[in-house]
């Protein structure tokens, strides 16, 4: 078991203590696809996955989801969330024993979702009035970030009509950063074109790909290691910090193949420790 850095409060205290300028980012990844990031007028939670929901799950199942990582925290500690990200409904992402616990611990906490799972997120306990729906391809405003939200392709998009993308991704414009969030998608056509209008200072970005025994499991794809590099090239080449990895034994990746690929693409990235801080500074030209 892979032992995060930081646990418990004393990861909550350095998230506290954390004190980033304008053009600065800290970032904690708390596991998968998860992230504490701290700017400095805003602090988001994204993708959290903190608990054992899936390994219960998926215990007499032929794909057992065994725990490569150990959890940092808890929801139910987490007392300081104003802004929760979920870019899909799958549990590593929206976790049910996660964020109802978190909403409780954060009465100021609100959760921005696909509206397509606002009845899902209210099913598990969390007050509808906390939720805040988007459709996809929509940009408004929170606190001090605007937001834009950006179709994911899980694999497929399934757009509905009535309410929009079901999985997505988030690009996030504040204090002075632009931070792109994949949630969980294929590196679809016109994806880095879309990113580039944005020109994210750092992409959070899938690696595990699939192959033919996770595909006869029908486990939804991601991109892979090789398909995030040569996205992030196509679309400016913002950092890299590469995510869904280390967390279940039948669904990871060899970060190091995605680390010499990167270099030998010439695409700055960075591979954190779980629950460690780690900070951007954005180049000034």
């Amino acid at each position: 078991m892979i032992e995060p850095v930081l646990k418990g409060h004393a990861l909550l205290d350095d998230i506290t203590a954390a004190q980033p300028k304008p053009g600065e980012v800290c970032v904690w990844w708390l596991g998968q696809s998860g992230y504490a990031l701290k700017t400095a007028h805003e602090l988001i939670y994204i993708d959290l996955y903190l608990s054992e929901h899936l390994t219960q799950k998926y215990a007499a199942t032929e794909k057992p989801h065994i725990r490569m990582t150990e959890a940092p925290v808890r929801g139910s500690e987490i007392t300081n969330a104003s802004w929760v990200f979920a870019s899909h409904k799958h549990s590593d992402h929206l976790d049910p024993g996660t964020l109802p616990d978190l909403f409780t611990s954060s009465p100021n906490a609100r959760l921005v979702l696909s509206a397509a799972l606002v009845d899902y997120a209210a099913a598990l306990g969390m007050d509808r009035t906390r939720l805040i729906p988007t459709r996809g391809d929509e940009t408004f405003q929170l606190g001090t970030m605007t937001i834009h939200s950006v179709p994911s392709a899980h694999p497929t998009f399934e757009y509905s009509e009535s309410s929009g993308y079901p999985f997505l991704g988030f690009v996030i414009e504040v204090d002075g950063l632009c931070l792109y969030h994949s949630g969980d998608t294929l590196a679809y056509n016109g994806l880095a074109e879309r990113l580039r209008l944005y020109k994210p200072d750092i992409l959070f970005l899938p690696i595990n790909g699939t192959d033919a025994r996770r595909d006869a499991l029908h486990v939804p794809p991601n991109m892979n290691a090789a398909e995030a590099v040569a996205l992030a090239k196509a679309a400016g080449s913002g950092l890299v910090i590469p995510h869904h990895y280390n967390m279940f034994t039948f669904n990871t990746a060899d970060v190091n193949e995605f680390t010499a690929l990167a270099r030998a693409a010439d695409v700055p990235f960075a591979v954190l420790n779980p629950a460690e801080r780690w900070t951007f500074t954005k180049p000034t030209h």
